[in-house]
């Protein structure tokens, strides 16, 4: 199994007709991805290298039956995609679009309903390896098996899974969240998703310096409410005090949202937290042969 994306999601391109758009679309279908087709209003009725065109999600959504949509709309109307997609009924919404204004993403995570789960923004998407990609994300590095992962970082999950794959631990699902201040989902929704999940075995938690969604992941595990066995990683270690590095979500406020805490955090319920990414495959191989936690 797998969490949120599968061999039958049928999936959307907003956003087509774009360079970055297009491209991706090819990538994804190469891939094995079911790509339906995508969505560029005023460009309906066209066909693109065999992607048929929709003015809007909806008049998509009524073709191709699609429940996933990929977003690759320029800034200022991203959010604005990301509502449409909702609206028309679509249930997975991946936004790839960075540069988004905090106050549009506001609006628009309050606006998307309680069943939509949106992906991002400025995050490389997600995959079920052997199964469906539907991002950015290099495909061949990824391989099918049962070390669920959940990241901050496009680069670091690239690095990360390499690791793994090279180490012969395949993935259920990659998850990259996105490193904005607003994004729809974080390090415990996708922890839930995961605990839910009986062919997810462990996790990987990729976190990063700024906000406090590692302090919460690990507060959620101290309640019990993930048990399996779960390594991390927090980039941006060494760091210069003060200094923000990378996404704007990686903004450290006083004592809360530094590597250091976040480190103590997971220390404080068992999770090992690896210095480099080299050392995490044989973590993952070490929390795997303990017992579960009760």
């Amino acid at each position: 199994m797998s969490i949120y994306l599968d061999r039958n999601s049928i999936v959307l391109v907003q956003g087509i007709t774009g360079r970055e758009g297009l491209y991706n679309a090819n990538r994804m279908r190469a891939y094995g991805t079911r790509i339906a087709g995508g969505v560029t209003p005023g460009k309906g009725g066209q066909t693109i290298e065999d992607f048929p065109v929709f003015d809007t999600v909806s008049e998509a959504v009524a073709r191709t039956s699609a429940t996933v949509s990929i977003i690759f709309v320029p800034p200022p109307f991203a959010a604005d995609a990301v509502m449409e997609a909702a609206d028309a009924g679509i249930k997975l919404i991946a936004c790839i679009t960075e540069g988004i204004p905090v106050h549009d993403m506001l609006r628009a995570v309050a606006a998307i309903p309680a069943d939509v789960r949106l992906i991002g923004p400025n995050c490389p998407g997600l995959v079920t390896p052997g199964q469906s990609l539907v991002g950015i994300m290099p495909g061949h590095v990824f391989s099918a098996g049962n070390v669920g992962l959940v990241s901050r970082s496009g680069t670091l999950t690239y690095e990360i899974v390499d690791q793994l794959t090279r180490a012969g631990i395949g993935q259920s699902t990659c998850v990259g969240i996105g490193g904005d201040p607003i994004i729809g989902t974080v390090f415990t929704d996708c922890l839930r998703a995961f605990q839910e999940d009986p062919d997810t075995h462990a996790v990987v938690i990729v976190g990063e310096i700024g906000g406090t969604d590692e302090e919460d992941a690990a507060s959620m595990i101290a309640r019990r409410e993930f048990t399996k066995p779960a390594v991390a990683f927090i980039g941006g270690r060494s760091a210069p005090e003060g200094k923000r590095m990378g996404h704007a979500g990686a903004i450290v406020s006083g004592s809360s949202g530094t590597a250091q805490a976040k480190v103590q955090a997971f220390e404080r319920v068992k999770v090992p937290v690896a210095d480099s990414p080299a050392t995490i495959p044989e973590l993952v191989r070490s929390v795997m042969r303990e017992p579960a936690r009760k």
